[in-house]
């Protein structure tokens, strides 16, 4: 029999550069120390506030979100529910022969379109047959099937309920979309009949014993995947929170599971990098993010040419964000001035997108007297391919993703740069901004832990590089062992 030896060295995380890079720092911080019902509010209070969309289609509405959450490269539509395939046309425009169906029915809330209603981790696109058949039943294990659509079945379990059941492949991602549901809205107040089978009223456990038993088992059975993984961070750049369960497919035993009774630290556990079957994928992570109704974002402003010196052209308003205009006392004034973001780092990163929200009236070409631009090495270069407002009205657009990848591996500042005459003086506002990037992963780095691991029992191995092992007994050198949030480094002679 071939002996393992355990090296012993500084604890780190395995991998944890590919799925941390996604997570703000210190976003889970004040998890760390928690357990069991505590924790789980603890996470609540991170992830019950989020900016939804709107519901249904349209610009700023659901299917505008899923064209950027659940559609693949092809443009075809990720759909949960089906095997049939459909594919997006344009961007907010919903799929013929799909619905937008909620995993958590808004009857088990008493029917109103709060914001768990709008909650896009909550909505997926569907086919319309299967969704009319599951109806408001909850998720569990089918054991007489009334509908089966080789996908997703419909009908009674053994405790008698009706239920729907997804394919093996979704198991995992309904069991942590609805661990989130139950984490994220916990002091909803229950009201129907089938919210009553899975869920019970207060903080903790919400979700019935049955319930997260079997969900548990489902997430172990079908982990995270890079599908999984690249929706997590689509919604999160949306509304603004995260699903934990993704991140941390541990978790769940920590709030209801085998670890109820052990404190979490998100520094020092499984990450979602450790389930990926290549850990060395490249992963997009958020470089920038700011919401400029709640904060400056640390942008700065420079006046060009303006009226008077007492004119500022730039100002941040808590409800429309940075405005700009050369419109002041019923007058339209000349007026050039440059919002500056502060610095940008783009080094290491091999890929880098731009986004922001704004809006633009009073002005009737916009892209003409407008522009946006990149400040880089003392060189200012305008940027193309933003999607800009009509210049008439108040609403606000999504600028679309700008490509800053001419400036990969440099250090950058976002300039708005706005412009104006005496005769015309628009105004433009903006209200949020976001640049992303992705890097590829730089493989393992050092971790440990005492005695041995079980071998008996789940656990993933990986080379030193990074590279999944299938079977570590045959593998000749250095591995690492991940099982139960603890790493080993190992030498298998």
């Amino acid at each position: 029999m071939k002996r393992f030896f355990v090296a012993a060295i500084t604890m780190a995380m395995l991998t944890a550069t590919a799925a941390l890079a996604q997570i703000p720092k210190n976003y889970y911080s004040s998890l760390k120390g928690k357990k069991g019902a505590e924790l789980k509010t603890a996470v609540h209070n991170i992830i019950s506030n989020a900016t939804v969309l709107s519901y249904g289609s349209g610009t700023g509405h659901t299917w505008d979100g899923f064209y950027s959450t659940d559609r693949l490269d092809d443009g075809q539509v990720v759909d949960r529910y089906s095997n049939d395939k459909r594919y997006f046309g344009s961007k907010g425009k919903s799929v013929n022969g799909m619905n937008i169906e909620h995993s958590f029915p808004k009857s088990w809330w008493g029917g109103s379109e709060n914001q768990a209603y709008k909650d896009l981790y909550n909505l997926m696109p569907s086919e319309q047959k299967i969704n009319s058949a599951k109806s408001n039943y909850p998720m569990g294990k089918v054991t007489s099937a009334s509908t089966d659509n080789g996908c997703t079945k419909v009908g009674t379990g053994t405790n008698g309920y009706k239920l729907w059941e997804p394919a093996d492949k979704w198991k995992g991602d309904f069991a942590r979309g609805y661990m989130y549901m139950a984490t994220a809205y916990q002091d909803l107040t229950w009201s129907s009949e089938q919210a009553a089978q899975i869920l019970q009223q207060g903080d903790y456990p919400t979700l019935r014993e049955w319930a997260y038993t079997l969900y548990i088992e489902w997430a172990k059975e079908d982990a995270v995947d890079q599908t999984e993984v690249k929706r997590n961070n689509a919604v999160y750049k949306i509304q603004g929170n995260r699903n934990p369960f993704v991140d941390f497919p541990n978790l769940m035993e920590y709030i209801w599971g085998d670890s109820i009774n052990y404190a979490f630290d998100p520094e020092n556990t499984i990450t979602t990098s450790e389930y990926s079957d290549d850990p060395a994928l490249p992963t997009e992570e958020t470089i920038y993010k700011a919401t400029f109704t709640s904060e400056t974002g640390n942008f700065t402003t420079t006046n060009i040419t303006v009226p008077n010196n007492d004119f500022e052209v730039w100002t941040q308003d808590s409800k429309y964000g940075w405005k700009g205009t050369g419109y002041a006392n019923n007058r339209t004034y000349a007026a050039e001035a440059l919002l500056t973001s502060p610095e940008i780092d783009l080094t290491g990163f091999s890929e880098a997108t731009l986004t922001f929200n704004h809006a633009v009236n009073f002005c009737k070409s916009p892209q003409t007297t407008l522009c946006v631009e990149v400040l880089c090495d003392g060189t200012t270069t305008t940027l193309d391919g933003i999607t800009w407002p009509t210049g008439n009205n108040w609403t606000f657009i999504d600028s679309g993703e700008i490509s800053l990848n001419a400036f990969a591996g440099k250090k950058i500042n976002i300039v708005f740069h706005y412009k104006s005459n005496d005769t015309e003086a628009g105004t433009w506002e903006i209200k949020k901004m976001s640049v992303t990037g992705t890097r590829s992963t730089t493989g393992i780095s050092s971790v440990t832990q005492s005695g041995v691991p079980d071998m008996s029992k789940p656990y993933k191995a990986y080379s030193i590089d990074g590279k999944s092992i299938t079977s570590p007994r045959d593998y000749k050198g250095i591995m690492i062992i991940v099982q139960d949030g603890k790493t080993w480094k190992m030498m298998n002679r």
